[in-house]
């Protein structure tokens, strides 16, 4: 009860002003982390769930952003870490445990530890209307196309179109939906 009352006052009464925006009816449970409030824009009705870590950091650059959209269902525990630029449109709906990154760690000196080490710019990443992204995904500098379907525990590393569904690690497609046939079919 008291959890709930909390979160009505953040949603109604604290967010709408730390935040860079926060739309209506959206909702943050109980977060495990937020930083960089000014850098982050969340649009109406999203919800994202419990334990989650989102991150607007400008560690490689003058600026970064985080910008999710409206009506997205973000899974517990998710971990979203922007150096430069994650745009998550509407509609888009992530399981627990997804891992979003626009940037990583270099190792490339073996006698400074890895922490220690510069960060690495990877690419902008879009995560188009309407996707989904199954339980345990890593998506590091790679953008999702429209309407696709991340397979759970899959690493995606590049780009992956619209209207398909990628699993593996690396991720590669293995079906395209065919708006002739109106089915998903196998990629050979």
């Amino acid at each position: 009860m008291i959890s709930r009352i909390i979160d009505i006052i953040n949603a109604r009464l604290i967010y709408p002003i730390i935040f860079k925006g926060f739309g209506y009816g959206s909702k943050i449970k109980d977060p495990m982390k937020i930083e960089g409030f000014k850098r982050i824009t969340i649009g109406r009705n999203t919800i994202i769930g419990y334990n989650s870590w989102i991150a607007s950091m400008p560690l490689t650059g003058s600026e970064s952003i985080i910008k999710i959209g409206n009506n997205c269902n973000i899974g517990n525990i998710n971990h979203i870490y922007s150096t430069k630029s994650i745009i998550i449109e509407d509609n888009v709906l992530t399981a627990d445990k997804v891992y979003i990154s626009d940037n990583q760690h270099t190792y490339d000196n073996p006698d400074i530890p890895i922490q220690n080490q510069p960060i690495k710019q990877c690419k902008t990443i879009i995560i188009k209307e309407g996707s989904w992204i199954g339980e345990n995904v890593c998506i590091i500098g790679a953008s999702i196309g429209k309407n696709s379907v991340i397979g759970a525990n899959s690493v995606v590393t590049h780009d992956i179109p619209d209207y398909t569904i990628a699993v593996g690690a690396p991720a590669r497609v293995i079906k395209k939906y065919n708006f002739k046939t109106r089915k998903w079919e196998k990629v050979e």
